[in-house]
């Protein structure tokens, strides 16, 4: 499929022109069998287009409708470092913070390497857990026990005996495992569940975050779609309950606008949550992958600042980018996880961005 998509985009965006922003997008879903699509481009100021498209099940009439929930998987990440944020400035935990620190009742069988690892670290992907991820063999869920709160502790603990990731080229060990973690250490420090924390989020800027695929709790909502464009039907995932904090959170598209109007409006310091170098730390504050976005370095002085990531949890795709210069957020929600539909969304956003960039 990607050997066709260059020469497809050039022929659909010499038809763009002609077309509504919305239109384009419906021949995009369709040509490349997305059930359902919906999308959004934001200023700090405004809503410039949110719209959703399509089915929310392939193979039936079941209308895509505003309002819809997607499940944003590991753009999850950004909302856990923003917890994270606030707490920090509520002093109840340090950015320095250790996880021993935390959990000394760990100490005991912890690798050295990990005796210095802090929140920092994990929320940047430089805190060398081993890979951890939805397709994991081991641990199953059998081998744990007790509640999911008890096992997201015994599995964090299994973490810090086995050896740890060797840095990439940039020096990051990418790991869902840093944010099971992390969000193990902001539920020690806050005395309040990773769930909690999240509806706490929730209220102070009026989004209704849930968890789990949208499907499992009502099944009006949209169903995901495997890679061969199967619907899942409802089944609890026990990995997911695992990985919260690092991809199980499920929004609408109308309420994630919310969340991404409010980090351009901190970036232009106009935000009475945080102050706008605590923006700046969590979007841009490290090279390659910042507080839970990825942030390619800008080559050339003047060159745009980009946070970027993308969620796929093997049943939805959602991206989202995030242009400081521009004062631009472009999101993406899918409910599949086909090769098709990443070419979809690589073809709608770089339609999007040709339109909206300043």
């Amino acid at each position: 499929m990607k050997r066709f998509l260059l020469p497809l985009l050039l022929a659909i965006t010499n038809l763009s022109y002609s077309q509504s922003i919305r239109s384009f997008a419906d021949s995009v879903r369709r040509h490349y069998n997305v059930p359902e699509l919906a999308f959004a481009v934001v200023s700090s100021d405004s809503v410039l287009e949110c719209h959703t498209l399509g089915v929310k099940r392939a193979n039936t009439a079941y209308a895509a409708q505003q309002g819809d929930r997607f499940h944003i998987g590991s753009n999850t990440k950004a909302i856990t470092a923003f917890i994270a944020a606030l707490l920090v400035q509520e002093k109840k935990i340090q950015w320095n913070t250790t996880i021993l620190s935390l959990f000394p009742e760990l100490k005991w069988r912890t690798r050295y390497s990990y005796d210095t690892v802090t929140l920092a670290n994990l929320l940047t992907f430089r805190g060398k857990l081993p890979a951890y991820t939805y397709t994991t063999e081991s641990p199953t869920f059998r081998e744990l026990h007790g509640d999911y709160a008890t096992q997201r502790m015994q599995l964090g603990a299994n973490f810090l005996v086995q050896k740890s990731m060797s840095p990439d080229e940039h020096g990051l060990t990418p790991s869902n495992a840093d944010y099971i973690m992390a969000g193990l250490m902001l539920e020690k420090a806050s005395g309040k569940p990773y769930k909690e924390l999240v509806a706490d989020l929730g209220k102070r800027l009026g989004i209704d975050f849930r968890f789990d695929y949208p499907n499992l709790k009502d099944t009006s909502q949209p169903w995901g779609h495997n890679a061969d464009l199967q619907p899942l039907p409802p089944a609890e995932n026990y990995k997911m309950n695992w990985l919260q904090a690092a991809g199980n959170i499920n929004v609408s598209l109308e309420d994630y606008t919310r969340f991404t109007r409010m980090l351009l409006l901190g970036l232009k310091g106009k935000s009475n949550l945080l102050p706008k170098k605590t923006f700046e730390q969590l979007l841009f504050g490290t090279p390659w992958f910042s507080y839970g976005w990825w942030y390619n370095v800008p080559e050339t002085p003047g060159s745009r600042h980009v946070a970027f990531n993308e969620g796929n949890a093997g049943a939805f795709i959602t991206k989202v980018h995030i242009v400081k210069e521009a004062d631009r957020a472009y999101v993406i929600f899918t409910n599949a996880a086909t090769t098709a539909t990443q070419d979809a969304i690589a073809v709608l956003l770089k339609e999007l961005t040709k339109r909206y960039r300043e």
